[in-house]
């Protein structure tokens, strides 16, 4: 991607040892240190999640991968009622996370059935 070692050493340096503390009313937890994932809220997130997705890319011409924030959708063409190529890019996005340490939440799966209506 180009970065230079500088902004990669600076990038570490702010993910690694993270204070946090959870909050609930007045109560405040004890502080823990963080070095995994990246600070909820912060400017930076979002630049953070599309550089760790980088390669994150669709192997089909008919299928897109789409990135907003910290959400990643996969959007697919299925032409003539053969979804193959749109199930193995599903299938090779999921594996693709587990490989990457990140969770897809199914909860937040949805399809969506666009068809052209014949005259």
């Amino acid at each position: 991607m180009g970065l230079s070692s500088h902004i990669c050493c600076w990038i570490k340096d702010f993910l690694t040892n993270r204070p946090q503390t959870v909050r609930i009313g007045s109560y405040f937890s004890s502080t823990l240190a963080l070095s995994t994932g990246y600070p909820q809220g912060c400017l930076l997130s979002s630049l953070l999640y599309s550089l760790y997705t980088y390669d994150c890319t669709p192997s089909c011409p008919t299928n897109s991968i789409i990135k907003f924030a910290d959400d990643t959708t996969l959007v697919g063409l299925i032409s003539g009622e053969d979804e193959t190529a749109y199930r193995s890019e599903v299938l090779r996005l999921v594996l693709w996370c587990k490989s990457h340490n990140l969770t897809p939440e199914h909860q937040k799966d949805q399809r969506i059935d666009y068809r052209l209506q014949k005259m």
